[in-house]
């Protein structure tokens, strides 16, 4: 047993946040999976997940911390918590491929939000998790790259690592202020499912305007490889071409102006542009494109 990581466990538990044991050293659960289930104790009338046996309960930590010293899973959708998680590069990355801090931060340039402040852990690996309270009204689950690349979050259905863990000989450890901080009504915006719609029955032939979508996403997709493989030289001129043709596709309503500026703005800084530099070069394409814009021609 090591005390350090009892008292870690035991002062998660006192924020009211979920615990669970993870394999020493590694953040692996330490729980027996569902073929190794004796069906005996927590399991007696069923198989439960290490979502469902996370704790607050002081003594099953206590016994649990007892027989080894585990580090902690903290299981994020019990315990009312939306974690952003900033990733580094794996291994065989680009040295100088971007990070989930950096991407992140793009983020909120993009949006002209400052980088939220709250809770920040450093992981092992050199990036961080930011601790938010999750939405009382929704019930969020993982993503995964969906915000930026690099940047995942951890809800219903995910852990992350709990600070005095030891992972490959280093700490998870509190950077600043311990203090949860609200999370920002635009980031909620963007992790918020949208709302379903009544479903329709499905005819035999697509009608004229799912055919127009599923031809703008397949516009946007082909402008973004243009961008994407832009020689040196001639990557802004090119950005400003392909959301330029896309722009019609906007202006006639067949894709929201935020999906082409955020996937635009990807692909001008992956190759190498700056964030404002891509921002202005998009604004002035789409402006052009909604003010010259012909009406969508009728289909025959």
């Amino acid at each position: 047993m090591s005390e350090h990581l009892l008292r870690a466990a035991l002062n998660a538990a006192e924020r009211g946040w979920a615990v669970f044991p993870l394999r020493p050293g590694t953040k692996r659960p330490a729980l027996h999976g569902e073929t190794a289930c004796p069906r005996t104790g927590p399991c007696t009338t069923g198989h439960l997940k290490w979502e469902q046996r996370a704790t607050t309960d002081p003594g099953r930590i206590r016994t649990a911390w007892s027989q080894a010293p585990f580090n902690i899973g903290i299981a994020t959708g019990p315990s009312g918590l939306l974690v952003v998680d900033l990733d580094m590069p794996k291994d065989n990355s680009s040295a100088d491929a971007p990070d989930g801090a950096t991407t992140f931060k793009a983020l909120c340039e993009r949006t002209g939000q400052p980088v939220p402040s709250t809770r920040t852990v450093r992981t092992a690996s050199g990036g961080q998790h930011l601790y938010f309270p999750a939405p009382a009204a929704a019930r969020l689950h993982n993503t995964a790259g969906t915000l930026a690349p690099l940047v995942d979050t951890r809800a219903w259905g995910g852990y992350v690592v709990a600070p005095g863990s030891l992972v490959a000989g280093t700490r998870y450890e509190v950077e600043g202020p311990a203090l949860l901080r609200p999370l920002p009504d635009w980031l909620k915006t963007l992790l918020l499912p949208p709302h379903p719609k009544p479903a329709a029955p499905v005819p035999a032939a697509a009608p004229a305007p799912l055919r127009a979508h599923r031809y703008a996403q397949t516009a946007l997709q082909r402008e973004r490889e243009t961008v994407r493989a832009a020689g040196e030289g001639r990557r802004n001129a090119t950005l400003l071409a392909s959301v330029r043709a896309v722009g019609r596709f906007v202006a006639w309503g067949e894709l929201p102006r935020h999906v082409v500026e955020t996937a635009f703005q990807a692909e001008g800084e992956a190759v190498g542009l700056t964030a404002a530099e891509c921002r202005a070069t998009i604004t002035s394409a789409l402006d052009w494109s909604i003010r010259t814009c012909r009406p969508r021609p009728e289909a025959a």
